[in-house]
């Protein structure tokens, strides 16, 4: 789920939001690599955004306040009223309006990785399911403790890889349990890119990919799935590859005309388990009256009759002797659990169990290879020039150097349209997979043995996307 502006990159240039329309071409299940297309609003008027954009200069040496970089943001967003997905426009920001950071970095699920880590660890199918749970309330700590923001946008082939340590827990040679992260931006139009995480001290694996679709209402943007974005799915190998299939559910930014950007969930959310044929429906709640918002989620656990066949999506329709427990809480804060189907309020607070307190938390610092041992096309190295620009305040220099790698990216999209060369990925097998499964390449999987024991050199690749 993405809360910052515009997510992961598109394939045309580097933008700060992919191109416009889609083309004839597109298909589903496959994403159409480097269109050309229009940039249009609702009522198919060409959106003027260089010319709005160019009133947002900051004064280099000053920092833009974050009321005048939301006056900003809201004056480009009205030209997008009526407009079907923003994440397919193609705009370009200046640096001043972004937070110093890439998107394939900002964008990711392991803000705790000892709840990830830890999933499979109990024996009994039930808690399991309440460890996924766990992890699935915490993937996100960093938009409850953090405001949102607008990383930059991934460029074609652009990968980030890293690792996680899980405090206090060891594996069997005393070292500490690690979680391994990589994910490539394998097409730009649409944008999507595609990751793995893997503990193997515990047998956990998850893959997907990241592609969103977004709407601006007037009042708030409107973040969903897009259509190569199938959820998350994690695989418990310890546990004869014990699968876990998670959907994502609606977010919208809002706060605009008060001036205090902030994040609600509002739609229902499934995570399935085919092998012990549970699911969980969660349910979260809308604002309440005046825009007051109250992260409240509820949701039920429980076990169909055939799973394969169960098309239940209301928590109302669970029939009653099939649940094994409901949740009740406020996601930013505590959710409790109560087995069996006891209504929430019929529970003494005592009686019920505390699934997850998230208000202590915070994410967990990521450990990333070596400078010295990243390529020019890893995000850090990328957007290098970038970022040390926008901390020294040196908005003009930094927005004309976006530009540069921005205009390098048409480049060599319009070369690999002129020679008719396909882009593949590096690091994953395909662009995308039919069922939202990303799968590693040969030198995936080196990658992540390598982070896994620190041996962080790679090959520079035949070919770059964007350099």
């Amino acid at each position: 789920m993405v809360l910052g502006f515009g997510k992961k990159a598109n394939d045309q240039p580097v933008d700060d939001s992919p191109s416009t329309s889609a083309t004839a071409t597109e298909t589903p299940g496959t994403p159409v690599s480097e269109n050309t297309s229009v940039e249009t609003n609702g009522n198919g008027n060409p959106i003027k955004a260089k010319e709005e954009l160019a009133h947002a200069a900051a004064v280099d040496g000053q920092t833009p306040s974050d009321t005048s970089k939301l006056r900003t943001f809201l004056m480009i967003l009205k030209r997008f009223i009526g407009v079907t997905d923003i994440a397919a426009v193609r705009f370009s920001l200046p640096a001043q309006l972004m937070e110093p950071i890439p998107n394939l970095e900002y964008w990711h699920y392991l803000d705790r990785p000892e709840t990830f880590a830890a999933i499979g660890d109990s024996e009994d199918p039930l808690e399991r399911m309440l460890g996924c749970l766990r992890f699935w309330f915490t993937k996100d700590l960093k938009y409850v403790k953090g405001k949102p923001c607008k990383p930059y946008n991934s460029a074609l082939g652009e990968f980030f890889r890293c690792t996680w340590e899980v405090e206090n827990e060891k594996n069997q040679e005393g070292k500490p349990v690690k979680v391994n992260y990589i994910t490539e931006q394998t097409s730009h139009h649409p944008p999507v890119s595609a990751y793995v995480y893997e503990c193997p001290d515990k047998g956990v694996e998850a893959t997907g990919y990241d592609q969103l679709s977004a709407k601006f209402t007037g009042t708030s943007v409107k973040v969903t799935p897009g259509q190569y974005n199938q959820g998350i799915f994690i695989r418990l190998k310890n546990r004869e590859n014990e699968e876990y299939s998670l959907t994502h559910p609606a977010a919208f930014l809002g706060g605009f005309l008060r001036g205090n950007l902030y994040v609600t969930v509002a739609d229902t959310c499934y995570v399935t388990c085919e092998k012990t044929g549970l699911k969980t429906i969660l349910h979260y709640l809308e604002e309440g009256y005046f825009g007051k918002t109250q992260n409240k989620v509820e949701g039920i656990i429980y076990k169909p009759t055939d799973i394969k066949t169960d098309n239940v999506t209301r928590l109302k329709d669970v029939p009653k002797d099939q649940i094994l427990g409901r949740i009740e809480g406020v996601w930013t804060e505590k959710i409790y659990f109560v087995y069996g189907d006891n209504e929430f309020k019929k529970v003494p607070e005592k009686d019920r169990i505390l699934l997850m307190d998230v208000t202590p938390l915070l994410p967990v610092q990521k450990k990333c290879p070596p400078k010295e041992e990243q390529l020019p096309n890893e995000s850090r190295q990328f957007w290098n020039d970038v970022t040390e620009f926008i901390l020294s305040k040196q908005f003009a220099q930094a927005t004309t150097k976006k530009q540069q790698l921005e205009e390098r990216q048409r480049e060599k999209a319009t070369e690999r349209q002129q020679t008719g060369k396909e882009w593949h990925p590096r690091f994953f097998t395909t662009v995308t997979e039919k069922d939202g499964r990303a799968i590693l390449s040969e030198e995936g999987k080196k990658a992540m043995e390598g982070l896994q024991k620190e041996q962080y050199h790679l090959e520079a690749p035949q070919e770059y996307g964007a350099i």
